[in-house]
Parts: C-alpha cells; sequence; structure tokens
C-alpha cells in the first residue's frame, strides 16, 4: 500500500473545507471498497477523508420524509423496523449487502457513491423516489437519484462535493415495494441481475403508480420507464406480469461478461421483474403507511 494523507474532520463544515483544500482527497465512510482497492494496489490514493467523525453525515430522520445520513450504515437500514414495513425494498437491498460484518461498516452513501451497477441500494432507492443532498463549501444541491449515476465507477459528484443524505418521500397508504436479486450463491455475491418494484393501489385495489428499476442490466442503475407506463390503471393479472416482464427486458441494456451473458440477464430482468411486482403488490395491500 502507498502512502497517503489521512485527514479527519469533526464536522461537515470542516470536512467541505478540507475538501475545497485537498480536492484529491478520497472519502472514507466505511471502506469496504476503497480500502481493498489500496491494499490490491488497483487504486492511487493521495489522501483520505475519513467520515467517521461528522455528525450531520450520520443523522437519521423520520417525521413525513425519511432522511437518511451517507454515513449511515446498511446495516442500521436493514434494521430499522419502520424501513422495513415503509421501504421494504430499501431494507431488503441493504440487508442483501455482503455479509454481517461487512453491512456494519458499509455505508449507503459509499454504496452509492461506488456507482456499480449492481448496487443493491440502487434500484430501491429509485423506485422509492429518492433524492440526493450534494454538499460542497459553497452551498447545497438537490437531484434526483436517476440523475446521479453517469457510468460505471462515475458519479454527477465533483471533487470538492460529499454526498450529505438521501432524502425519500412520505409513504403512503396501500403503498408497498420490493427487491429481488439473482446471484450465483446465497450470501456474499454481488447481483447478476436484481430488481425493485413499488405500487401504490387504490381502494379497489386498481394500479395508481407504479415504479421499477434494474440493477446490473445496464451501464448504471436504471428505472423501466416503459414498462413501468404499462402499469397504472390496471389490476396485476398474470397476463399483465408477462407483458411487464417482457417490456423490462428488451428496456435492458445487459452486457456479456464473465458472470452472465445478456441474453441470460435479459431473462432475469423478465422474471424477476415479475416477481418484484408480486411482492410489491403483497406489501401494498397490507401497507398502512407511515402515520404522523
Amino acid at each position: 500500500m502507498n502512502r497517503f494523507d489521512y485527514l479527519s474532520p469533526r464536522n461537515l463544515a470542516e470536512a467541505l473545507q478540507m475538501l475545497s483544500v485537498r480536492p484529491e482527497a478520497i472519502p472514507l465512510a466505511g471502506g469496504t471498497d476503497i480500502l481493498v482497492q489500496m491494499k490490491e494496489r488497483s487504486r492511487h490514493i493521495e489522501a483520505l477523508l475519513s467520515l467517521k467523525r461528522v455528525p450531520e453525515l450520520h443523522q437519521y430522520s423520520l417525521n413525513g420524509t425519511l432522511t437518511l445520513g451517507s454515513a449511515l450504515t446498511v446495516g442500521q437500514i436493514a434494521a430499522k423496523q419502520e424501513i422495513q414495513r415503509d421501504y421494504t425494498a430499501l431494507a431488503i437491498g441493504s440487508g442483501l449487502i455482503g455479509s454481517v460484518q461487512i453491512r456494519n461498516m458499509a455505508t449507503l452513501g459509499g454504496n452509492l457513491c461506488n456507482a456499480a451497477p449492481s448496487a443493491d441500494t440502487a434500484p430501491p432507492l429509485l423506485v422509492l423516489g429518492a433524492e440526493v443532498v450534494i454538499a460542497s463549501h459553497q452551498g447545497e444541491r438537490v437531484v434526483p437519484l436517476e440523475t446521479f449515476f453517469l457510468e460505471p465507477g462515475r458519479t454527477i459528484l465533483q471533487p470538492t462535493e460529499l454526498v450529505k443524505e438521501i432524502v425519500l418521500s412520505k409513504s403512503h397508504t396501500r403503498t408497498g415495494s420490493f427487491y429481488i436479486r439473482h446471484t450465483p450463491r446465497a450470501g456474499m455475491d454481488i447481483a447478476v441481475v436484481g430488481v425493485a418494484a413499488a405500487i401504490t393501489l387504490n381502494t379497489n385495489e386498481i394500479i395508481l403508480n407504479a415504479r421499477l428499476a434494474l440493477g446490473a442490466a445496464a451501464p448504471v442503475p436504471m428505472r423501466a420507464v416503459q414498462a413501468e407506463a404499462l402499469l397504472p390503471g390496471h389490476r396485476l393479472t398474470d397476463e399483465l406480469l408477462r407483458e411487464v416482464g417482457k417490456t423490462a427486458s428488451q428496456e435492458a441494456e445487459p452486457i456479456d461478461d464473465l458472470r452472465a451473458s445478456a441474453e441470460y440477464r435479459r431473462h432475469l430482468v423478465n422474471i424477476l421483474t415479475q416477481r418484484a411486482l408480486r411482492g410489491a403488490m403483497a406489501k401494498a395491500k397490507s401497507n398502512q403507511g407511515y402515520q404522523e
């Protein structure tokens, strides 16, 4: 491992000031990705900016909207009962990352900023309409998560910016979400394909709104907008599920690699889309939403 500088700010203002002076510094939260890269010498780092002592990045609040500090661990998120109940897809995705030990270190912000197409929190957050609060020494800006990813390993973040928090809107009555993925192994693996779905029903179980998102099926996590557009105004029948699954598989932009062929990934998108929608429907029927 090469020598590097270690910066340890005590609050967000100090962190942003340090980053403005040392824009080459890489933010360090859980370190489950960057430290491995450094040890394997696959990435040269001149400076690390530790976020462990920055309290603003560890905040959690549920007051109408759900606000998640970027340095919250995925283990903390997966364990929250209100997230399991009202933001189910995110709880599932967070709980699938790595091992227990990794989940106790890996952060939500890190999982997003790593910009892996297979990130397990990205599709759930996409269907839940997440917004990303980005901070720099010049101020803050808020962007939809859909615009955050540019390509594998690259986001819209500028060198002097940090992800401060992720914000999700209030969970409404008769809304449910679900996430499902396929991996060669049951655990400690990354998704070959992952699909998240969110559905809102009316009192007659007609779909009012639906969102679908795919992971590891394109260069970046993506919404399947053509497929989800088929759902509003209808009941979730087997025939509709097949049509939506097929459309989602056609929207996907998978590649051939060592883990799966593009053709197999399209097949998985079709099947997992149908299963994710069934899971979201089941949650929507039972979920009464967050009560203020």
